[in-house]
Parts: structure tokens; C-alpha cells; sequence
């Protein structure tokens, strides 16, 4: 019961950082998107004057999306239009507790991992995860009654699709170089060195996997230039007949699965939660480990904000024309090398 009542702090401890990571986010759009175009950014709301640099903004967003009118369209599938905001957000925050935050340390004289759930197929399980929010795109696009939400939603379907194949083709290369699909060995075997100084980071073992899979995940995000599913301003979105917190729930899906493939691209690419030439035990060492982890994290949720923010938004068929006929037969080319380097590697 100890283990269960641990593992449960831990997933709480995921979806809490994330929701909090997600609000953060909100403002650091704001204030990256403000500094790109020269201007102030958000900074109006205040408490008792005080301003704080727009820090307040994501309160009141979150104040606003809890008090609007929940407004209902007269002809829609109730059960399914409630539940579609749920499946996005829900599977994306079950996703945040797949990660490992950080290795195992010692308390008390027991072993403790920070990883909050852990599986030796942890990498397929979080995959499995993003795939299932799809349904939530199309489940919202059909339940809202409205031909511009279901054209929305087929769209979203075809975009996520894509781009899960190619995700998948991406990291194939690098869980075969580990020899692993469990993410807390992944980030183990970049504990050691290559020639001698370079850390053993994925980054730096899969350079081009690297680049196809941040492209790929920013696709999977549905985050500017790949917003074709939601992009409101000239084309009609599948979320088009959510208002209120509904609607809030999938602006919160975006960030919260940015969160979790940044998690990702940290764990496979960039060392995790580990630091080179520093190693601490007890509680500090855990706390050192998941600081670390949520750092590198952060830096990747900015480069994919600033990805956002500089190019332009693609159309439909360049958007799946890159995943398609670039993105997989290059990822599916890395493989190839990759398993031919692996074998030759081995033979000398």
C-alpha cells in the first residue's frame, strides 16, 4: 500500500508541475511573441496595482474560462461533446507521468524512484498516449453538429496521424541504440561518454533523429506553423463550437503536450535529469535531478516557442507533404544507418 500511496504523490506531483508549467507557458507566449514584434506584450492585469510583468494574465484567463457562458449548441451529441475536451487534456496529463523526472535515490535507507509511473515500455506508453488524444479532436469536431468543426476534426485527425508515424520512425533510431524501450535506462546509458569527454547525449549520437523529431513533435502539438486543426483566424477549427472552460481545456491540451514531447526530447536527446560532473545523494541529489530535468525542458518548450513565433503557418497539403514524403523516408533512412552502424560497431 506504501508503493501505491508513493506512486500516486508522484503522478500528482507530474500532473500539478505540468498544469503549473502550462499557465507559465501562457504568459511566456505572451511576453517571446511581445519581444519578436517589439512590443510590451500583456500587461494590464494587476492586483492592487501591482503588475508584475503580466504575471497575473493566466489568472485571469483561468477566472474567464470559469465564468463564461457554457454555451451548448441547440443539435449536439451531449455525451460525446462533453467528453472530448477530457480525452485531449486528460491522456496528454497522463503522459506527463510517464516521464522520468529523475532517477533513483536513497531515503531512509529505501531505493526511491522519481519516475512516477514506471514501465520498461515507458516510451510506447507515452506514444500510446498521444495517439488516443486524437480521439478528442475528432470526437469534438463530430459532436459540436457543425460541417466546419467535423472538417476541422478530420483535419486535425489526418495531421496527428502523420505526424505520430513519423514520430515513432524518429525515435525508432534512438531506442535502438539504447537497446531500450524504458526511458529511465534510455537516460542511464547517456551516463556515459563518447571519445573520452562528450557526454553520450542523444542529441549528439542522433544528430538528424534530433531535428525530425522536434519537427515532428511540433506538428504533433498542433502548435503554429502546424495549427491547421485550430487555426481560427482563417480557417474554421474543431473546437469552433467550445466556449467557456471546454474551450479552455483544449488551449490547455496544446501546452500540456508540448510539455510532454519536450519531456521527451529531454529524456532520449538531452541526458534527462542528468548533470555532467555533478552527483549528489539523499533528498538534495532529487531535488538537483528533477531541477534539471525541468530545466532542460523549459529550454526546449522556448525553442519550440520560438520556432512559433518566426515562421509562417504552412498549408494543408505542404503540412502533410512534409511529414509524409520528407520527414518519414529521412527518419526511415536514419534507421537504416543506424542499425548498420549499431551491427559494424559491434563487429570491431
Amino acid at each position: 500500500m506504501t508503493s501505491v500511496a508513493w506512486t500516486a504523490v508522484k503522478v500528482i506531483f507530474a500532473v500539478v508541475t505540468g498544469l503549473n508549467i502550462a499557465g507559465f507557458l501562457g504568459w511566456l507566449e505572451r511576453k517571446q511573441s511581445a519581444v519578436l514584434q517589439d512590443r510590451i506584450g500583456a500587461n494590464r492585469a494587476d492586483i492592487f496595482g501591482f503588475r508584475v510583468l503580466g504575471f497575473f494574465h493566466p489568472i485571469a484567463d483561468a477566472l474567464k474560462m470559469l465564468t463564461k457562458e457554457d454555451y451548448i449548441p441547440p443539435f449536439a451529441h451531449q455525451p460525446f461533446y462533453a467528453l472530448a475536451p477530457g480525452i485531449s487534456l486528460g491522456f496528454g496529463l497522463l503522459g506527463l507521468a510517464a516521464l522520468p523526472f529523475g532517477g533513483a535515490i536513497t531515503v531512509f535507507g529505501h531505493s526511491v524512484s522519481l519516475q512516477p509511473i514506471q514501465s520498461p515500455y515507458g516510451l510506447l506508453l507515452i506514444l500510446g498516449l498521444l495517439s488516443l488524444g486524437v480521439h478528442g479532436v475528432v470526437m469534438a469536431g463530430y459532436a459540436s453538429a457543425s460541417n466546419y468543426g467535423l472538417i476541422g476534426g478530420l483535419r486535425g485527425a489526418s495531421q496527428m496521424i502523420a505526424y505520430e508515424v513519423c514520430l515513432a520512425t524518429t525515435l525508432a533510431s534512438v531506442a535502438f541504440v539504447y537497446g531500450t524501450l524504458d526511458l529511465q535506462q534510455a537516460v542511464v546509458w547517456q551516463g556515459r561518454h563518447l571519445f573520452g569527454f562528450l557526454p553520450a547525449w542523444g542529441i549528439f549520437v542522433q544528430p538528424l533523429g534530433f531535428l525530425l523529431f522536434l519537427t515532428a513533435a511540433a506538428a504533433e502539438t498542433k502548435r503554429t506553423p502546424f495549427d491547421l486543426p485550430e487555426g481560427e483566424s482563417e480557417i474554421i477549427g474543431y473546437h469552433v463550437e467550445y466556449s467557456g472552460m471546454k474551450f479552455g481545456m483544449f488551449l490547455m491540451t496544446d501546452f500540456v503536450e508540448s510539455i510532454v514531447v519536450s519531456g521527451l526530447a529531454t529524456a532520449l536527446y538531452l541526458g534527462g535529469w542528468q548533470s555532467p560532473g555533478l552527483h549528489l545523494a539523499g533528498v538534495l541529489g532529487g531535488v538537483v535531478m528533477v531541477a534539471t530535468f525541468l530545466i532542460k525542458v523549459m529550454f526546449v518548450l522556448f525553442l519550440l516557442m520560438q520556432i512559433r513565433w518566426t515562421l509562417p503557418r504552412f498549408r494543408f497539403d505542404q503540412l502533410l507533404d512534409l511529414g509524409w514524403k520528407n520527414i518519414l523516408p529521412l527518419s526511415l533512412l536514419n534507421f537504416l544507418l543506424t542499425v548498420w552502424g549499431v551491427y559494424l560497431w559491434r563487429l570491431r
